[in-house]
């Protein structure tokens, strides 16, 4: 049963890690990682689906955000979210190749939905950028470096 918590916690905190809320996954991986009573890679697969499943959360957020800009809570200021989205027109699909990097990833996949990025491209360019962080985590955490 503590094998099913463990894995279940480190999938909840990668999920939150990746909405808008300030959580971080990373220390939760390592402390595992270094209890060495889970297999490694079944570590980097479960706390990569959480992370990028956080992100999908956060792409149909951006899909609808563009209704709520002119309401007087909307917590981006209308230049904030123009010169987001003129970043990522910048740079295209290839800048979710960041979602991973702290305070701009979460909001980039938030833009990435607001333009309508195709869920497909999302999801490739999205796994592949979180599972290259949590792989390299490992790798510095195991010493496999």
């Amino acid at each position: 049963m503590l094998d099913i918590s463990a894995y279940l916690g480190l999938f909840l905190a990668a999920l939150l890690a990746a909405t808008i809320l300030p959580l971080q996954s990373e220390a939760a991986l390592v402390g595992l990682l270094l209890s060495d009573a889970f297999a490694p890679w079944a570590l980097l697969l479960v706390a990569t689906t959480g992370n990028v499943l956080g992100s999908v959360i956060n792409w149909p957020l951006g899909r609808s955000l563009e209704r709520f800009r002119d309401r007087r809570w909307f917590p981006v200021s209308a230049s904030g979210l123009a010169r987001a989205q003129r970043g990522y027109q910048r740079y295209g699909r290839w800048s979710l190749l960041l979602s991973w990097v702290p305070l701009i990833g979460d909001p980039l996949t938030v833009i990435a939905g607001t333009l309508r990025e195709p869920l497909w491209s999302f999801l490739l360019l999205v796994t592949l950028a979180k599972g290259a962080r949590y792989l390299v985590l490992a790798a510095l955490t195991l010493g496999w470096f």
